[in-house]
């Protein structure tokens, strides 16, 4: 009998009729014969105002009582799903990500999934139960909760999707798949039916919302199978293969989606010199507290004055800021950030080989008026950090320079 992991989001969960909504569907695979376990994240805007009602009390308050109180809005998701289902005749059960068997390491609000024990899941399915499952959590070696950071949902679905060997796991949103850029910016973003595992990463990490950067990487280590489906309607939706296609050839280059960020600060750190080098201690000021950066420059070894800069998730600045002022301040430097930018991202394949989609980009910025400052390109992304304020008037422009309207890479 397969096992299917479905994940819906907040969004789908928002209200007592997308619960029903979302409870009638879990019911129908149940009664077709799969094997069903169901990830959910908090409720609409639950973690939001949890994290507003923590800041009214504590602006500083500690990162292991915001775990406990975050993973409360997946708990209660999960409850309340299985109410609905057993009002619906189907036996089902929550479980918070550590009664789950997820173990999570790292440091709290941003935890990695370290090893998942599926034996709890095992014996309910077996007995014919649905299983439904408090995503973004899972226990750290200290006996606490770790919370996997936002978006960790889709990482949690993944997992028990890899440790149980599910036949797939499906991603519900609300929006109809995965498109050529985000559908409220660009009403002609068009769904992709398919996307590579690697530009699925790419997009996800460049500000894509509809799936989780760390969980397209873990489906494709783990040779998950995914797919994006609406919680709102059937059919249609974007599969993302268990790995990439190995007959890809050179001629095959080609933008697939335009993907944009507004959670994005500049960061630029001056010390007045380079020895011994500086970035050691301020990349690992990074590492300590699990803040992935991008757009990464430096200045050389010849240089006396030492530069680095890079960009963060501005909603990271929090917890970075502090830090790293005062290691760079031991190091007689200063640290300045720009919170005012956006990151605008063309992806695709063989970019990097393709140097006329970078120039066919910044012609289209300029031509419009919109300044680029760092620039940032591969062989799937390339990058740029705009003002925020023409952050999605950039996008537009770039889709319809790309002909992403008119075209769907296949």
């Amino acid at each position: 009998m397969p096992t299917t992991v479905h994940k819906y989001g907040g969004s789908s969960l928002a209200d007592m009729a997308a619960l029903e909504r979302v409870a009638a569907n879990v019911a129908r695979g149940h009664r077709s014969g799969e094997r069903t376990v169901v990830v959910v994240s908090a409720r609409g805007n639950t973690t939001d105002d949890l994290l507003r009602l923590a800041g009214r009390i504590h602006a500083g308050a500690p990162a292991r009582e915001l775990d406990q109180l975050l993973a409360t809005g997946e708990n209660q998701s999960a409850a309340l799903l299985a109410m609905v289902l057993h009002r619906l005749g189907v036996p089902a059960v929550s479980f918070t990500g550590p009664q789950a068997g997820i173990r999570a390491e790292g440091v709290h609000g941003a935890g990695l999934v370290a090893d998942v024990d599926p034996a709890p899941l095992h014996r309910r399915l077996a007995a014919g139960e649905v299983a439904v499952v408090a995503g973004f959590q899972g226990l750290g070696a200290d006996g606490d909760v770790r919370t996997l950071g936002r978006g960790g949902s889709d990482t949690t679905a993944v997992a028990l999707a890899a440790a149980l060997a599910a036949e797939r796991c499906d991603i519900y949103t609300d929006v109809s798949g995965v498109l050529t850029a985000d559908p409220r910016v660009v009403p002609q973003a068009r769904v992709l039916a398919r996307v590579d595992p690697a530009v699925m990463a790419e997009m996800a990490f460049a500000g894509a919302r509809v799936l989780h950067s760390r969980a397209v990487e873990l489906a494709a280590v783990r040779a998950v199978r995914v797919r994006v489906l609406s919680s709102l309607r059937p059919g249609g939706g974007t599969v993302i293969p268990e790995r990439s296609d190995p007959h890809m050839l050179e001629t095959s280059s080609t933008v697939t989606a335009i993907a944009h960020d507004a959670d994005v600060a500049r960061v630029l750190v001056e010390t007045p010199s380079s020895h011994p080098d500086p970035a050691t201690e301020v990349l690992a000021v990074l590492a300590e507290h699990a803040v992935p950066v991008d757009l990464v420059a430096r200045s050389g070894p010849q240089e006396e004055e030492f530069r680095i800069g890079f960009t963060v998730r501005s909603s990271e600045l929090g917890r970075l800021t502090g830090p790293l002022r005062d290691t760079v301040a031991a190091l007689g430097g200063q640290v300045r950030v720009d919170d005012n930018v956006g990151k605008v991202s063309v992806i695709g394949m063989g970019l990097l080989n393709r140097p006329e989609y970078t120039a066919r980009m910044l012609a289209a910025l300029r031509g419009a008026g919109i300044p680029t400052s760092w620039i940032s390109i591969s062989q799937l992304r390339t990058s740029a950090v705009i003002p925020r304020d023409r952050l999605t008037e950039a996008v537009g422009l770039l889709h319809a320079a790309f002909g992403l309207a008119e075209l769907v890479p296949a």
